[in-house]
């Protein structure tokens, strides 16, 4: 073989390792680009893996306090993902029974307690083949469920926690989509309805959109009672006046805007998506220019909570054992954040009403590798609270006792 030739073989076999290597480079530039982006959108949403022990000394409490599982295997997550997790939501006591919205699962449960002695001895379906039930609630021989699209009433005519399927119909049809999470309470005879809103910041067409609406029991003869609520998961009634937690919008850094306590006020406007906090305007929003200020006519929050907590469930402490500086206090479950550079939230603060003043109740549920649960509702049960984790899909019961 001439040295031409060796040369020609030479150079083809340069020009096919170049070939080949280019290939290979982009293959690898391509992953690494992949690996950088799903780290990127890891870490800003704050996915984490979801570790969940059997025991719960991980979670800190105040002295004289004590958690325990009141009930378990509710459909929890090996990841902690942002918005609602698969497990259990909101929660209603009644008739010595504690009903828990399973929204993955299209059915809500009845866990009974029937012997008053804080445990659950009875598990039951009480209805499925819903739309991602959300909430329950009960007003006279009527439940009345919040589905992602709808408001369900149903009935329990004999009493077994099985409700009779004859007897469902739908009441009121809801807008579905982004926060799709709805809640229905009744007060004073009149249905009371959340909504979040359609999108981060922006003008809504619909007006049961980032509001509260009332309507009578036959889902009829609805008013916007209150607006600019971007997105009120939950809501209370106490002593007469209506108190409901509200997730700020996104995107406006880690500090920015406050997440809320409202009083809520029939006809008043609670400024989204104009305004957030105490009357601040959103100009990344609204670039508009006013002689007036727009947020003038606005509500203010009753409390400013920190950005990006994420407050879901509140209930006001109406049991007669826990410390006197505790009684009357609100406790609010954090959730927690995916807008946040560093992960905020995940557990359960009280707040001091008369004072305004916020300090932490139950932690523990994060730390800088996995989280450990996601708390949504929290409500009254027998001197003590009860709090649902949509992650760890469990319920927990906490109680004082300082002996």
């Amino acid at each position: 073989m001439d040295s031409l030739t060796l040369w020609i073989i030479a150079i083809i076999i340069v020009l096919i390792l170049f070939y080949v290597l280019r290939h290979i480079l982009k293959i690898v530039i391509i992953i690494a680009l992949v690996i950088f982006a799903a780290t990127f959108v890891i870490d800003k949403l704050t996915i984490k893996p979801a570790y969940h022990p059997a025991e719960l000394d991980f979670i800190k409490l105040p002295l004289g306090f004590k958690i325990t599982t009141f009930a378990d295997n509710l459909g929890g997550s090996s990841v902690s993902l942002p918005g609602p997790n698969p497990g259990p939501r909101l929660m209603t006591f009644h008739d010595d029974t504690v009903y828990v919205a399973l929204p993955s699962q299209g059915k809500i449960i009845a866990l009974e307690d029937k012997d008053q002695d804080g445990n659950v001895e009875t598990q039951k379906t009480f209805i499925e083949g819903l739309s991602k039930p959300h909430s329950i609630d009960f007003y006279q021989d009527a439940a009345y469920i919040a589905e992602e699209d709808k408001i369900t009433k149903v009935k329990d005519l004999d009493h077994d926690n099985k409700a009779e399927i004859e007897t469902k119909e739908t009441l009121l049809m809801l807008p579905s989509g982004s926060h799709w999470t709805k809640t229905v309470h009744i007060f004073n005879g009149q249905l009371y309805i959340t909504s979040g809103s359609s999108c981060n910041a922006c003008a809504e067409t619909d007006k049961m959109r980032a509001a509260l609406t009332s309507c009578d029991l036959q889902g009829k003869n609805c008013i916007t009672y209150a607006s600019g609520l971007r997105n009120t998961v939950d809501f209370i009634q106490h002593n007469g006046i209506i108190y409901g937690t509200d997730n700020g919008r996104d995107l406006l850094g880690n500090n920015l805007p406050p997440d809320e306590i409202n009083i809520l006020k029939e006809g008043k406007n609670y400024g989204w998506p104009t305004c957030f906090g105490n009357k601040i305007h959103d100009t990344d929003y609204d670039k508009n220019t006013y002689i007036r200020d727009p947020c003038l006519d606005t509500e203010a929050p009753l409390v400013e909570l920190p950005s990006h907590v994420a407050p879901l469930g509140l209930t006001i402490y109406d049991g007669t054992t826990f410390p006197s500086d505790y009684k009357g206090n609100m406790f609010i479950a954090y959730h927690g954040s995916w807008n946040s550079e560093q992960p905020v939230g995940y557990k359960i603060v009280a707040v001091d009403l008369k004072e305004k003043k916020i300090r932490d109740f139950a932690t523990g549920w994060l730390d800088e590798r996995t989280v450990k649960g996601r708390p949504v509702g929290i409500i009254n049960f027998r001197n003590g609270l009860l709090i649902s984790d949509d992650n760890a899909g469990k319920i927990y019961k906490i109680m004082y006792d300082n002996d």
